[in-house]
């Protein structure tokens, strides 16, 4: 695959808290470790997380418009994934798998979750890795997009970070910061309300309860303006700030960076949409917002440069899913699909399980242990990221119920994969993928259509686009994925069932076993 469509590419190889809410816990002096140890300094963290980016819409992905250095220079100097992966086609499922290292049905979140602020979320007996860094010493903070929860007990100060800003929705006006995407729609029935009482439902009124626009801006857990600022500066203002800060207290550090770019509402200021003024208004914006992305990425960089510590942090980044098609990207009432962004050549978009819906850009720099220069076919998920960081950093992994595995062996040793198989599921649908076969049950092309096929197998190293049907052709090989997705699939919804359903009250939509249009 030149870049990042079509063909196929050749295998190379298979603290201290800072204006911290009030009362914000400390970790405790017996849990907490020097900035070095006996093997030198260990390691900072950055986590990049786009919104709804396709694998095609990086320029070192093969993209031929949009142009975006910073992050080809990051890819340059480190490894380079073509078989990434998010966990999930939608946003609070994937960010669920990345800072759990779990499937998204093993953390106890499979859908999109609302925007209202009883909204509950990731639950928080799930681990997470600030946590378990900051068990290790680690400062810890999130800037950006947080989609996991607004209810008490959901928000990030809640799974491990010392400091945050930004958002809790699903998404929000870029310069406002107003969630309106919730606004008249029925809001869960209130505590008290009799069993089964529909959405909108109160004890005692008449009607529907409905939602109204939300501000949705937040620092530590109080609301803050910042009318009219882009966010994705202020993601990056925030990000250097906190590295001068800690890089001035010495302190290792894991600061998660979860962009809403190129997401719903297709907003950019004039200096980014001029780098692309040449192009049609759907690509354009596009491209402008992830330009914006890529200057964020960029000063982030730039101050690990200037702070002589460079060296010594690993930077991740990827998608939490595929291009949106949504109409509501178009802005001025256009009802077709929106053709905006790019999965470069692989089959399907958010809300599908083929390619397109999970594949996303991978890559992942440590100038002190990777590698530069790597272009690497090795499968790997955000759940990964959990016990990579953790074991990096001096932690043990086999302390904590994870899926994801360890992928610096691959990266930095040219070990194997280390996943026999991965596994996927969004409404009807189940994936597996094992070596270079990937299987999909129920596939949806277009949410809320009928299934493209029952059974859909694809050898990903000849046709990485899903573009022929080799179940018929494969029959063994198609059954024994099937046996393995679907017995996969029993055990999320067993514990699903079982564990996660009786507390579960605030998605977008119905149950994530039957929702084939998630909201947002």
């Amino acid at each position: 695959m030149a870049g990042g469509t079509l063909a196929h590419p050749a295998r190379r190889r298979n603290r201290r808290p800072v204006g911290g809410r009030p009362g914000a816990a400390v970790p405790c002096p017996a849990m907490s470790r020097s900035a070095s140890t006996a093997a030198g300094p260990r390691p900072n963290f950055v986590v990049f997380l786009t919104d709804d980016q396709g694998y095609g819409d990086l320029s070192c992905m093969g993209s031929p418009d949009c142009r975006t250095p910073r992050i080809d220079a990051l890819a340059a100097r480190g490894a380079r994934f073509t078989s990434w992966y998010s966990n999930s086609p939608v946003c609070s499922p994937s960010r669920a798998a990345l800072l759990s290292g779990r499937y998204p049905g093993n953390a106890g979140v499979r859908a999109i979750l609302a925007g209202h602020r009883t909204t509950p979320g990731l639950p928080p007996e799930v681990p997470t890795l600030p946590a378990a860094l900051k068990r290790l010493g680690y400062r810890t903070a999130l800037f950006g997009k947080w989609h996991l929860g607004l209810a008490p007990g959901s928000r990030p100060h809640d799974h491990g970070f010392d400091e945050w800003f930004g958002f809790m929705a699903g998404c929000i006006d870029y310069f406002s910061h107003i969630f309106y995407w919730g606004a008249n729609r029925p809001l869960p029935a209130p505590a008290g309300a009799p069993p089964g009482s529909p959405p909108g439902s109160a004890p005692g009124e008449g009607g529907q309860r409905l939602s109204n626009p939300l501000h949705d801006l937040w620092e530590n857990g109080e609301e803050v303006y910042r009318d009219g600022e882009y966010f994705t500066d202020l993601i990056a203002e925030r990000a250097v700030a906190f590295i001068r800060e800690a890089a001035r207290d010495g302190q290792p550090f894991f600061l998660y960076l979860p962009f809403n770019a190129p997401h719903y509402p297709m907003h950019a200021p004039r200096k980014y949409r001029d780098r692309f003024a040449h192009l049609p208004w759907d690509r354009q914006i596009m491209c402008a917002m992830l330009s914006a992305v890529d200057d964020a990425v960029g000063a982030v960089t730039d101050e690990l440069e200037r702070q002589g510590i460079a060296g010594q942090t690993c930077l991740y980044y990827q998608s939490d899913n595929g291009p949106s098609r949504e109409s509501r990207n178009w802005l001025d009432g256009t009802l077709d699909p929106y053709y905006g962004g790019t999965a470069g050549g692989l089959k399907g978009h958010k809300f599908s399980l083929y390619e397109g819906g999970i594949r996303s850009p991978g890559i992942l720099t440590w100038p002190e242990r990777i590698p530069a220069g790597q272009v690497l076919d090795v499968p790997g998920a955000a759940m990964d990221v959990f016990p990579t960081f953790l074991k990096a950093a001096g932690g043990d992994p086999g302390a904590y119920e994870l899926d994801g595995l360890d992928v610096l062996p691959a990266v930095a040793a040219g070990a194997p994969a280390p996943h026999e198989r991965i596994f996927w599921e969004m409404g009807r649908q189940t994936a597996v993928r094992e070596g270079r076969w990937k299987l999909v049950l129920n596939g949806q092309l277009v949410e809320g259509a009928p299934p493209e096929d029952d059974v859909f197998l694809a050898d990903l190293e000849t046709d990485p686009g899903e573009r022929t049907n080799l179940a018929t052709a494969q029959p063994e090989r198609a059954a024994a994925l099937r046996a393995a997705a679907e017995a996969w699939r029993a055990g999320i919804e067993a514990r699903w069932q079982r564990e996660w359903l009786p507390r579960v009250n605030g998605l977008a939509g119905r149950t994530p076993a039957t929702v084939d249009v998630p909201a947002v």
